[in-house]
């Protein structure tokens, strides 16, 4: 016999608060009372109602201003990210790039399996929806196959297109780093998605290593599986 779970007091106010939001009682741009006074109103401490608004805050349906309290999000159009894109790609999105050149150490020379301090090309990434930044992402390409890599395709700035025979995908939910709160304009308790994404070629070379992140809130990640000849014979 399963025993049902009880909600906790923080988890309590925390639906509470977001029924109110959902329902259009609390709209955007409206300021949450006071965390005394919703305490009070709770009968809670205050402790206990910073961790419901923590929870609401991850999910993004409120922001704190510092001096000035908690407030109701206006929702973000949630945009897609499609396996083995790089990055996300949609009419109204604009994409700044910028480039340098870097040298491979620690994780990211691990995942192009190159030896350390080999030079690479690094492409910043960041897309917008007018001004509010919606991705972030890093893309390294081993300097010698940096010159094909190509500015005017959807899955650019994909190494060697022409080489390319597997990608691999892992996506993780978790905490931005400061650079990546930074860089998204998001509170630190904001959940982003994360995908890191290798390309390698028949030869098991790693052409590309990209890292990006999108708020997990207005995000989706869609990825589409074709079965191979020897699946199609098999069915």
């Amino acid at each position: 016999m399963v025993t049902p779970t009880v909600p906790t007091l923080r988890d309590t106010i925390a639906e509470d608060l977001r029924t109110q939001i959902t329902t259009g009682h609390l709209k955007s741009g409206d300021r949450l009372p006071s965390e005394p006074k919703l305490a009070t109103h709770y009968k809670v401490s205050t402790p206990t109602v910073r961790q419901a608004l923590a929870l609401l805050q991850a999910e993004g349906l409120i922001e704190k201003t510092h001096g000035k309290g908690n407030f109701v999000r206006t929702p973000l159009r949630r945009i897609t990210y499609t396996g083995g894109t790089g990055i996300p790609f949609a009419p109204d999105l604009q994409t700044t790039i910028r480039t340098t050149t870097v040298r491979a150490r620690g994780h990211i020379r691990t995942l192009l399996k190159v030896p350390s301090n080999s030079p690479l090309t690094e492409f910043q990434c960041t897309t917008y929806e007018g001004e509010t930044p919606r991705s972030v992402a890093r893309i390294y390409i081993p300097r010698d196959l940096a010159p094909t890599a190509r500015l005017a395709s959807s899955s650019w700035p994909g190494g060697r297109d022409v080489d390319r025979t597997e990608t691999q995908e892992t996506v993780t939910a978790r905490l931005p780093t400061p650079e990546e709160a930074s860089a998204l304009r998001i509170s630190p308790t904001r959940t982003v998605l994360t995908i890191t994404r290798i390309a390698l070629n028949s030869t098991g070379r790693v052409l590309e290593a990209a890292l990006l992140a999108l708020p997990s809130d207005a995000a989706d990640a869609v990825f589409t599986t074709h079965p191979t000849l020897k699946e199609e014979t098999d069915r």
